[in-house]
């Protein structure tokens, strides 16, 4: 019997933006600000993707709530434990960034449009770092880390 070829299946299929997500996904809860919509495409996007959005996205509001201007960033206490290097909020947006990357069209563009908006606000109530620790400017493998991890900590 002859195989069918991968194109064939993706096309029979249809791609992910043609798909919608079944009705099950819309009866769970919704995710943070997002729409109906997106929540449902976080939810039958994986388990428990949803909540970690939610999670995240809650963790970088509460962060942005706080008072005084500007705001400082906080090391965490413990980087290398799963649960502590989430206190630091550059951890926190940078897991955004992964989540973002991984979801589905539908929900990826309505979380970048409140990434946008809390980036701008992020932006907005913290100070660039007028000189970094050479590790502020690149990871462990010299790439480059993004803006939010170049700007200004409690500790100095």
């Amino acid at each position: 019997m002859p195989r069918r070829r991968p194109g064939a299946l993706r096309a029979e299929r249809g791609t992910y933006e043609d798909r919608r997500p079944p009705a099950w996904a819309r009866e769970l809860p919704p995710v943070d600000r997002l729409s109906p919509d997106a929540a449902a495409a976080a939810h039958w996007a994986g388990p428990g993707r949803a909540d970690e959005v939610a999670d995240l996205l809650g963790r970088y509001r509460n962060f942005l709530r706080r008072s005084g201007s500007p705001l400082l960033l906080s090391p965490s206490p413990c980087p290398a434990c799963p649960g502590c290097a989430l206190d630091d909020v550059a951890v926190v947006r940078d897991e955004l960034g992964d989540l973002y990357r991984a979801l589905p069209p539908l929900t990826r563009t309505a979380l970048g449009r409140a990434l946008r908006e809390l980036d701008s606000r992020f932006r907005r109530r913290t100070l660039p770092d007028p000189d970094p620790p050479p590790a502020g400017w690149a990871d462990w493998s010299g790439r480059p880390r993004a803006w939010w991890h170049r700007r200004l900590y409690e500790d100095g």
